[in-house]
């Protein structure tokens, strides 16, 4: 079954930096996160809010949810972190 993106749900993980967002192959849930790197392009990072990374997340939802089916199709896993790198 394909990778789906049904849940709209994202929370920012201030901790780590980084926005979560869930994906659905089947019945199982897999997470993903979003590097806080991935969604500061044109922020400052030192002065940028949750608010800031969840609305940089939104402009680019279409691109990272092509990007985290491209990785959980590689190595299909429960939880993967985004990076930049995942971008290129």
């Amino acid at each position: 079954m394909a990778l789906s993106f049904l849940n709209p749900a994202r929370s920012y993980d201030e901790a780590h930096r980084r926005v979560r967002f869930l994906g659905h192959d089947g019945m199982f849930e897999v997470r993903f996160f979003v590097s806080g790197d991935v969604l500061a392009n044109k922020l400052c990072q030192r002065t940028a809010s949750a608010d800031d990374y969840l609305a940089s997340f939104d402009a680019l939802r279409p691109r990272i949810q092509r990007a985290a089916a491209t990785v959980y199709a590689k190595t299909p896993k429960s939880m993967i972190v985004l990076d930049l790198d995942n971008f290129n």
